[in-house]
C-alpha cells in the first residue's frame, strides 16, 4: 500500500521572461508584459507530494519535519526575495518559466529522498496558473 503525503511551502520571487538570443520585438511577440526589462513578481505557492510505502516502525512515509527542513534549503532559502535571472545560477542562462522552475525545483528535491520515494513538484505561479512534474 503506497500512500501520497504533501508539504506546501510558498516563496516571493522576481524574474523576467526573454531569450538573449532573440530581438527585443521577438521576445515582446512571445512573452508580452512577462517580458519587462525592470522583472516582475509572483507570489509562488509550492505543493511537495511524496508518495511511497509506510514505514512500519514509525509510521510515516517520510517524517514531516524532514521534508519541510528539505524544502526550506533547497528551495525557500535558495528562491524566496530573489530575482531568479540574477540570484539564482540556474537561471543565468534557462529562462525561468513556470515550467522550468518546477524542473529545476524536483531535481534539487529528488536526491534528498530516499530512492524507492516518488516526487511530484506542483508550483503556483498565480492562483489560476500552476505546473507539475513528476520526473517523466
Amino acid at each position: 500500500m503506497e500512500v501520497t503525503v504533501s508539504r506546501k511551502a510558498h516563496f516571493n520571487a522576481a524574474h523576467r521572461l526573454y531569450r538573449k538570443d532573440w530581438s527585443n520585438e521577438k521576445n515582446e511577440a512571445v512573452f508580452g508584459k512577462c517580458n519587462n526589462p525592470n522583472y516582475h513578481g509572483h507570489n509562488y505557492e509550492l505543493i511537495v507530494s511524496v508518495t511511497g510505502k509506510i514505514d512500519k516502525e514509525t509510521g510515516y512515509v517520510i517524517d514531516m519535519k524532514i521534508l519541510k527542513d528539505i524544502i526550506k534549503e533547497e528551495v525557500e532559502d535558495a528562491f524566496d526575495h530573489k530575482n531568479l535571472n540574477e540570484d539564482v545560477a540556474i537561471f543565468k542562462n534557462l529562462n525561468p518559466t513556470a515550467e522550468n522552475i518546477v524542473v529545476v525545483i524536483y531535481n534539487k528535491l529528488k536526491p534528498k529522498l530516499k530512492s524507492d520515494l516518488k516526487l511530484e513538484v506542483t508550483l503556483f505561479e498565480t492562483p489560476r496558473n500552476y505546473v507539475s512534474y513528476s520526473g517523466n
